[in-house]
C-alpha cells in the first residue's frame, strides 16, 4: 500500500486518517445478564466509498473446546432498544436489518464474524450495504455462534449475547 491508503476501484480511502477522525455514529455494546464481563464500542464513519466499520469487544467468552474458538455472530437488527425478555434478553433488538428484502447472508445488517482472541475482538472493514444515516437508532447484536451465512432467514447464530443502539455522534440530533 501507498501512504496508508486503501486502494477501492478508482478512489482510495485514507484508513488511518479516517479511524483518527471523528465516527458520524456509535454503539456502545453491553453484555447480557449471562454475560456481563462483554463490554464493547462499534464505530460507524461515512466514507465516499462506503461506511468503515471499527469493533473494538472485550469479554468474549473463551472456546469451551479446541477447534471451536470464538468465532461469533455479528449484525445490526431492526430493533431501538436492547430490552428483552427471561427467553430473550435483547428480544425487542429485532431481527437483521433487511432494507432491501434480500435473502441471509445479503441482509443490510450482515457483518463478517467477531473472532475471538482470549476474550477480545478487533475488527475493522468497509461496507456500501448502508450508509450511517441508514442505521441510527437501529441495533447491533453480537451472538454466541458464528454466521452460518447459508441458513434462512439469520445464519443460525445462536443466542444474543451483547447488545447496543446506534447513536449519532458529533453534537447532532440522537
Amino acid at each position: 500500500m501507498n501512504n496508508g491508503a486503501l486502494f477501492y476501484g478508482h478512489a482510495s480511502v485514507r484508513l488511518a486518517s479516517v479511524l483518527c477522525g471523528r465516527a458520524q455514529a456509535a454503539a456502545v455494546i453491553k453484555g447480557s445478564a449471562k454475560y456481563p464481563d462483554i463490554l464493547g464500542t462499534v464505530l460507524f464513519y461515512q466514507t465516499d466509498e462506503g461506511v468503515i466499520v471499527f469493533a473494538e469487544v472485550c469479554g468474549l467468552p473463551d472456546a469451551q473446546r479446541s477447534c471451536y474458538e470464538g468465532i461469533f455472530g455479528f449484525h445490526i437488527h431492526t430493533g431501538t432498544d436492547c430490552g428483552g425478555n427471561a427467553d430473550d434478553p435483547f428480544a425487542d433488538a429485532g431481527t437483521h436489518l433487511n432494507l432491501q428484502d434480500c435473502p441471509h447472508p445479503y441482509h443490510t445488517g450482515d457483518l463478517p464474524p467477531l473472532f475471538g482472541n482470549a476474550g477480545l475482538a478487533v475488527s475493522a472493514f468497509l461496507t456500501n450495504r448502508f450508509c450511517v444515516d441508514e442505521i441510527v437508532g437501529r441495533t447491533v447484536i453480537i451472538h454466541d455462534q458464528p454466521d452460518d451465512f447459508t441458513t434462512q432467514p439469520s445464519g443460525n447464530s445462536g443466542k444474543k449475547i451483547a447488545c447496543g443502539v446506534i447513536k449519532k455522534l458529533g453534537g447532532l440530533e440522537e
